[in-house]
């Protein structure tokens, strides 16, 4: 594995940590970033040591506030309109790429948590938040409107509480958001770690075989009908059970002792 620029990345006890590390910059993401995320995400699917994926932003300010403004509207290096184009179309598979992931991904957030930051943290499985953070989508107020989140934000509460914050650009609380629904925990600033390390344990102890397909299978039938869903969670319902790790639950299970997965 290559080194990053604008990343850390660590792994632990299973958990892979990836943390974006530009807090001078509130960690935003610049095309570079979005880049280098897509390169961890992929180290991370492919490493079978790894069962969960913990994303973060370095420093107590913000998990990330968003685009790089700078760097995508002023300067000499602001590529040319439909290079640019084709830039931001990276945030879409950076989303594509944490739903296909097949492990757990949490979103450990502390501070600010803004614009596609907050995207970012709503494409993951969990959201784990200081009662001292905030959220939301100033876009409105730059001129600007948050198309590329509006699907992920959209998913995670109901969709005129979505309209609203796109329309009024409001901040929204932590405590607020686990009433709307989309943070899943809200913590002191104290108890983050250990929270995230929880949780990340708790989903790390899981069959990873059968994590996926569930995993998967969640994602694929989000958008279905009903009827295509049935069909499809029926085939899957015998794929799962066909696997080594069912045979070894049921068989812990039985002998009252605790599962040995292989993932296969």
């Amino acid at each position: 594995m290559g080194e990053f620029q604008t990343l850390l990345y660590d792994v632990k006890d299973r958990v892979a940590t990836v943390t974006i590390n530009r807090p001078e910059r509130h960690n935003a993401m610049s095309p570079e970033v979005m880049s280098e995320l897509r390169q961890a995400f992929a180290f991370a699917k492919a490493d079978d040591s790894v069962g969960v994926l913990v994303m973060t932003g370095a420093g107590d300010r913000a998990f990330c506030a968003g685009a790089d403004l700078g760097s995508t509207f002023v300067g000499e290096d602001v590529p040319p309109p439909l290079a640019m184009h084709h830039e931001r179309g990276h945030l879409a598979d950076l989303f594509r790429d944490i739903w296909r992931l097949g492990k757990p991904v949490i979103a450990r957030v502390r501070g600010h948590c803004l614009a596609g930051g907050f995207g970012l943290a709503l494409a993951c499985d969990f959201v784990v938040a200081t009662n001292t953070s905030t959220f939301g989508v100033p876009e409105i107020d730059r001129g600007l409107w948050p198309f590329m989140i509006s699907t992920v934000l959209m998913r995670a509460m109901p969709p005129k509480v979505a309209l609203e914050l796109m329309m009024t650009g409001r901040r929204v609380s932590a405590e607020e958001g686990k009433e709307i629904g989309f943070i899943h925990r809200v913590v002191p600033a104290e108890g983050l770690d250990a929270a995230v390390a929880d949780l990340a344990g708790t989903l790390a102890a899981k069959s990873p075989a059968i994590m996926r397909l569930g995993r998967d299978a969640f994602y694929a039938t989000l958008d279905m009908s009903r009827e295509d869903a049935l069909s499809y969670l029926h085939a899957m319902l015998t794929v799962n059970t066909l696997s080594e790790d069912t045979a070894e639950g049921v068989a812990a299970f039985l002998e009252k002792r605790e599962p040995r997965w292989t993932g296969r």
